[in-house]
């Protein structure tokens, strides 16, 4: 029998798993953040129970922040739960289940006028993010902010309604301003490089299209640091909702699953202060920049090169992924002929042993996450995880066949169907766009690099135009199978 996950229900819920050692009366709110997601569940809300549970920061508790539409699901399942949420860690050799309570409320999607209203609490000190990659209206080939995004010149036109996560960080700054309120920091907790600068950039970049003046104030007085964080969670669904009531007797609308394995590297620039996340394993460093190469290009990066292949060999599991003899060895290969060889010294961190890491914590079967989820958004992830390599690799006249490879798996996974013919549903925000391209590259490869917008100044390399070509020309012919082995054979270039 199960159950039902709330604050009335800890005491019975403490039988199969952790719970937290604090009251919810206890705590008081320093936080907003925007993206009540799994990975902010399963990360930065576990670094503040965790904290929290020792006894320290408790007014640095978590108001999560709706946006979009889709968020009112996962705030109505939360509240009913009293914004409680159970995390399965599981590791290859454990699993165990903890309830973290750090999220005290949920500000609705829709109402911006109460979302700006708690921004303007002198008591919240800190704005977080976690709003995907392709949250923050870059232009994919030049990496900077795009200010004629339709949704950032609608808010620009009507600042005093934003509908935008920037519009509403902006509209809380503001009146802080006029109010006389020292500013809360903006925290990014998002998988891009330099994460700080590009919310600076979206947040300044907005003012400064309605209010200049604003836009000069928040240049000079507001934080952004920058921040590498880690963890892999998994979406949710039937399977591990019914997981949670099997083994832990728990009935959770949204649990998160996740690996026992997480990290935090951030630079220390909170000016209205912070909680001691030191205390719980967050890493203070003075440039976050390494640490965000070393796992955007290697992990991120790695996702994105295993994600389509598998997907071509009907594949729907990352460990199975890894299972599979060629599949490992080609990722092996990228990543240490032509992606760690590119990558800046980390301190104290040998890249083939944090490579080597990562190899473990993609073949953990427990996790069971999936190739689907890996695959999706690919117009954003592919110029933020793949192509950055490839570009600093052009630059240093090296070769490029399997980053090139990884961007023909993606084109040729964008056709449509797997080798054995089975139709590919795309999760992506250009589909039609994207997928028109790599329609019209089954006879000129060079279609699919027309996409400016995303390959930028790559696709004008003689050498990366040829090596795709070779690359895409291989999957239409021979299969993905034959291509790898052809990649691992060295004769791929040929």
């Amino acid at each position: 029998m199960t159950t039902k996950l709330s604050l009335a229900t800890l005491t019975d819920v403490a039988k199969t798993a952790g719970v937290p050692a604090y009251g919810r009366e206890d705590l008081k709110a320093g936080i907003v953040h925007f993206g009540v997601g799994n990975f902010h569940r399963a990360h930065q809300a576990v670094y503040l129970d965790d904290l929290f549970n020792l006894g320290l920061d408790h007014d640095w508790a978590i108001i999560g922040a709706g946006v979009l539409p889709s968020d009112a699901a996962m705030r109505a399942k939360l509240e009913g739960q009293d914004f409680l949420t159970t995390v399965v860690e599981q590791d290859n050799n454990r699993s165990g289940a903890r309830v973290t309570g750090a999220m005290t409320g949920y500000l609705a999607p829709g109402n911006a006028a109460a979302t700006v209203a708690q921004l303007t609490d002198p008591a919240i000190r800190i704005v977080s993010l976690t709003i995907t990659e392709g949250g923050y209206f870059i232009n994919p080939a030049s990496g900077h902010f795009d200010p004629s995004h339709p949704a950032i010149a609608a808010d620009a036109a009507n600042p005093a309604d934003p509908k935008t996560v920037f519009g509403l960080i902006l509209a809380g700054l503001k009146a802080r301003r006029d109010k006389d309120i020292p500013p809360y920091t903006v925290m990014s907790c998002d998988n891009i490089p330099g994460n700080g600068e590009v919310t600076h950039a979206a947040v300044s970049g907005l003012a400064r299209l309605s209010d200049p003046d604003l836009a000069d104030w928040i240049d000079g007085n507001v934080a952004f640091p920058n921040g590498m964080v880690d963890r892999i969670t998994p979406a949710t669904g039937a399977r591990e909702i019914a997981i949670v009531a099997d083994d832990y007797e728990i009935d959770d609308q949204w649990p998160v699953f996740c690996e026992e394995f997480k990290q935090w590297v951030l630079e220390d620039n909170f000016p209205e202060g912070r909680p001691e996340l030191e205390k719980v394993g967050v890493q203070f460093v003075p440039d976050v920049a390494p640490y965000e190469h070393m796992k955007i290009r290697i992990l991120n990066g790695g996702h994105a090169a295993i994600a389509y292949p598998a997907a071509l060999l009907d594949i729907h599991f990352v460990h199975e992924a890894m299972e599979d003899a060629d599949i490992r060895a080609f990722l092996a290969k990228l990543e240490r002929e032509e992606i760690i060889p590119v990558i800046p010294p980390v301190p104290d961190t040998d890249l083939n042993d944090y490579f080597a890491l990562i190899e473990r914590r993609f073949s953990n079967p427990k996790i069971a996450d999936t190739i689907p989820r890996l695959a999706q958004d690919g117009s954003n992830r592919q110029p933020k995880f793949i192509l950055p390599s490839t570009a600093d690799r052009l630059a240093r006249g090296e070769d490029v066949t399997g980053l090139a490879l990884v961007s023909a798996l993606w084109c040729h996974y964008l056709a449509g169907t797997t080798d054995s013919g089975k139709p590919i549903p795309l999760n992506d925000p250009n589909a039609d766009r994207i997928q028109a391209a790599a329609s019209a590259a089954k006879d000129n490869p060079q279609a699919f690099l027309a996409l400016d917008d995303i390959f930028g100044a790559v696709a004008q390399s003689d050498l990366f135009q040829q090596r795709f070509a070779n690359a895409l020309t291989s999957l239409q012919r021979d299969g993905t199978r034959e291509t790898l082995k052809r990649y691992l054979g060295n004769s791929l270039s040929n």
